[in-house]
């Protein structure tokens, strides 16, 4: 039986192919050379975050398979002030339209909106997306090695990576973090981090202490934790402190903040 998973890579196996065929990889490469210079995000989050409890990557989406309808006056470039305003260190806009009520457009004006690093987040299965998302302004992009196979994962982080971008890598299973570890790496201005998603999303069940538990099953010095995001289920102060305590200091948390009436001061009480 096919999972949501499944059904949104079909989808967007299609949706790129489509997007292929109007505008081909080396006409959007042309485009390139006008993008906006790259904001750090990588080491912006794997920097310590001093006074404040954590370095949260703030998401800007409308809806979602798991929660439906989540806000539906949405303004996404009035969100992003409002995350700056709250405290975000960096910003997530979901670009998938069928299944998120995304679109690209989003990205590239919350990108003019507002001083921080954006992350786009999407079912990334090509390296077309990859030149789409820098092309929009971003400064980073989403894998899911869930949605990857091993040629697929490598040649979208190297493409990225190539463009100056930095890389979320995000996993949810022991297996696929055995994939993705000799990726996670921090350099001069970019970089490769971890994600770890609380959330299934085969089953689109939520789990706080899966960072924990997957973390616990990687040898000592092979990651740091500090250059781990943890993503999902994240809703409170004492949450932030519990992943303080294992040295997890970046999150990443979309549907409690925009589920509020102000996401930005529900990102303020989160860090408060």
């Amino acid at each position: 039986m096919k999972s949501i998973l499944d059904e949104i890579v079909l989808s967007k196996r299609r949706e790129v192919a489509e997007a292929a065929a109007r505008r081909p990889l080396e006409a959007l490469e042309e485009r390139l050379p006008d993008a906006p210079a790259i904001r750090p995000f990588a080491t912006e989050l794997a920097a310590d975050p001093g006074d404040r409890k954590a370095n949260v990557i703030a998401e800007i989406k409308r809806r979602s398979p798991s929660a439906g309808l989540i806000r539906d006056d949405f303004d996404p470039v009035d969100i992003a002030g409002r995350y700056h305003a709250g405290g975000a260190r960096a910003i997530s806009c979901l670009t998938d339209e069928p299944y998120f009520g995304g679109r690209l457009e989003h990205l590239a004006l919350v990108r003019g909106a507002v001083p921080l690093p954006v992350l786009r987040k999407d079912f990334i299965i090509d390296r077309y997306q990859v030149a789409e998302a820098r092309v929009a302004g971003a400064d980073a992009v989403l894998l899911i090695a869930e949605c990857l196979d091993d040629r697929s994962l490598l040649e979208c982080h190297e493409y990225a990576r190539s463009l100056g971008l930095s890389v979320l890598v995000e996993v949810h299973s022991p297996e696929n973090l055995e994939r993705v570890l000799g990726l996670v790496t921090i350099d001069s201005g970019q970089g490769t981090l971890l994600g770890i998603n609380n959330r299934d999303l085969t089953r689109m069940q939520t789990d706080p202490g899966r960072t924990g538990r997957l973390l616990a099953t990687v040898a000592d010095g092979v990651v740091r934790p500090g250059d781990v995001v943890s993503e999902s289920g994240i809703r409170t102060p004492d949450d932030l402190r519990a992943l303080r305590g294992i040295g997890v200091h970046s999150v990443l948390v979309g549907e409690h903040l925009m589920g509020r009436p102000d996401p930005g001061r529900a990102l303020a009480e989160l860090l408060s």
